[in-house]
């Protein structure tokens, strides 16, 4: 991320504690008004794919104020109710629209408004040559993508009961959200006069976007305060069991032995059908929902990979992490935005690596560099190594878990906006150039109802070099909403006694949410810690448990069909 080169500028605390009393005071009056009853019986509607047709004419007065008064009710559980109002009102009053369409009236409304932005900003269209600006304008087109394919997965659910369909809907549109911000990133590293003019071409769709994830959060938060009875109700006209449906059992426990049947192997010597990754991968079948293994030997591969979106359930297999190791050394200061310059980027839902290393050479004096980008959703990594300096691991969007990997770095070196859980897992500073600091984590959460963040627990936050003379923090809050958490892990005495570090000036946004719970280690003592009202010391069980496994990623869902140990919860 453009940690060293940019920030998200001025905080207005004032403006954030407006926004985050707004949010609670219309979440709370969500969880016992109309809006839960309307928001409900628009999610149910929404998943299970009810469609109502008006069979008399026009609408009579007390019709449409009642139809206005529900999209009233919906709309003030958001951030910005006069645009959700104001962008749904019309459709209502045409009379062709009834109250259960009105969530998929929201994504819609984004859709088209996305849509729009993506087909005018092109750098042709905009008279942009600078090559710099042109490929974070390239990286933009492929976020808009990104964005627009989440916003319609969003529109229908499969095979799912309540929890899951809320787990998946937020997750969704939190990630389209996320890429379109990423893309304002990516402006303004390299322009920040276009990243100002991109935001404000953007309004209309951050605004709707939010507001399609602020009903989709009102509801889940409203289900959940009625208690599990509603959770465990299964979707109407939906059978199935818990296992997702690219995987059967017999791969299951294909997947569970130290041995795995790949559909491809890849070979340096040659011994195997292809001699690179890239080549293996054209060969994966588009959107299958049956498992692609693709065999690694070892050796080390000089490519930048990327397992496209198309590639669904791929899994790659190598020969342990220092064995089978991919490498590159893209980076910023040679003109590749942070977004592109992963050296292994994996966009593809279902995708699973075991026994692998990443890494970026760039070196530090290149500042972000890449070595593993995970945008894809229900993603896990396990014994895998990720190494580099600056942004070593970009925790991009979506829902993902890494078990027993070692991670290098030096600023910034896990970061990003999904939701990830990192268990059991080495995390391992070193030693970046003459006056930066060591940041662990940058987490990028820019809207409350995200349900995002990083997650760190059992793991081993210990030296990867010298580091004598280096000042080391847990992190630094790159968004305003940044929420990342450490609990139940050894800290070595490197950590700084003040464990956070701001982003700009001497504190951070009073929206953030940073936490330390039950860590052990003499790096772990929290007497000196900075005394930010986010950062949150004194956290009970129950509070830890909401970013555990199972209900931060829904992993005990999907983990499972991996093969792969994993702690659903503390």
């Amino acid at each position: 991320m453009m940690a060293t080169v940019n920030s998200y500028g001025n905080v207005n605390d004032t403006d954030h504690e407006r926004l985050a009393a707004r949010s609670k005071t219309r979440r709370r009056f969500a969880l016992i008004g109309i809006s839960s009853i309307v928001l409900i019986a628009v999610v149910v509607a929404t998943v299970v794919g009810v469609t109502q047709t008006n069979k008399g004419g026009s609408k009579s007065k007390d019709e449409t104020k009642s139809i206005s008064s529900s999209i009233k009710a919906v709309c003030n559980v958001t951030l910005y109710p006069d645009s959700c109002y104001n962008s749904l009102a019309p459709m209502v009053t045409s009379g062709d629209v009834k109250i259960q369409d009105l969530y998929k009236l929201s994504v819609q409304v984004a859709i088209t408004e996305l849509t729009k932005i993506s087909n005018s900003f092109d750098a042709g269209k905009l008279n942009i040559t600078d090559e710099k600006t042109v490929a974070a304008i390239q990286s933009c087109q492929e976020l808009f993508s990104l964005a627009l394919d989440h916003l319609n997965s969003s529109l229908t659910i499969n095979n799912m009961n309540l929890h899951d369909a809320f787990a998946d809907l937020r997750t969704w549109l939190s990630s389209a959200g996320t890429y379109q911000e990423t893309c304002i990133d990516e402006l303004e590293s390299v322009s920040s006069g276009l990243s100002t003019v991109a935001g404000d071409s953007f309004k209309n769709s951050t605004e709707y976007i939010s507001n399609s994830l602020a009903m989709i959060t009102s509801a889940d938060e409203s289900i959940d305060a009625m208690g599990k009875i509603g959770r465990r109700r299964r979707l109407m006209g939906f059978g199935g069991g818990d296992l997702p449906e690219w995987v059967s059992a017999n791969e299951r426990r294909l997947l569970q032995t130290p041995s795995v049947k790949a559909d491809a192997v890849v070979a340096k010597d040659g011994s195997g059908k292809y001699k690179t990754i890239k080549a293996a991968l054209k060969d994966v079948p588009a959107k299958s929902k049956k498992r692609f293994v693709i065999y690694v030997k070892k050796g080390v591969y000089a490519e930048n990979v990327r397992v496209e979106k198309t590639m669904w359930n791929v899994m790659f297999v190598g020969d342990g992490k220092d064995a089978t190791i991919v490498t590159g050394s893209l980076n910023v200061v040679d003109g590749t935005p942070t977004f592109q310059t992963a050296t292994f980027a994996v966009f593809g839902q279902g995708f699973i690596a075991r026994d692998m290393g990443f890494r970026n050479t760039a070196g530090a004096a290149k500042h972000q560099a890449v070595a593993l980008l995970t945008s894809a959703d229900l993603a896990v990594f396990y014994r895998c190594k990720m190494s580099a300096f600056q942004d070593t691991l970009y925790v991009h969007a979506n829902r993902q878990f890494y078990r027993e990997c070692d991670i290098y770095g030096t600023v910034d070196f896990i970061f990003g906006n999904s939701a990830v859980v990192l268990q059991n897992c080495n995390i391992l500073p070193i030693k970046p150039m003459a006056g930066q600091k060591i940041t662990i984590t940058a987490q990028g959460k820019k809207d409350p109802n995200q349900n995002t963040g990083i997650a760190i627990q059992n793991c081993n936050i210990r030296p990867g070099g010298n580091l004598a003379g280096v000042s080391s923090f847990l992190g630094r809050p790159w968004k305003d909403y940044s929420t990342t958490i450490v609990f139940n892990s050894v800290l070595d005495r490197f950590i700084d006694p003040k464990g956070w570090l701001p982003w700009i000036g001497d504190s951070a946004p009073k929206t953030i949410f940073y936490a330390e719970y039950q860590n052990t280690g003499l790096g772990a003592a929290t007497k000196n810690r900075v005394k930010w009202v986010g950062l949150k010391l004194n956290l009970i069980a129950s509070q830890v448990q909401k970013f555990t496994v199972a209900p931060f990623t829904n992993g005990d869902k999907w983990i499972p069909a991996t093969g792969v140990p994993f702690k659903s919860g503390l």
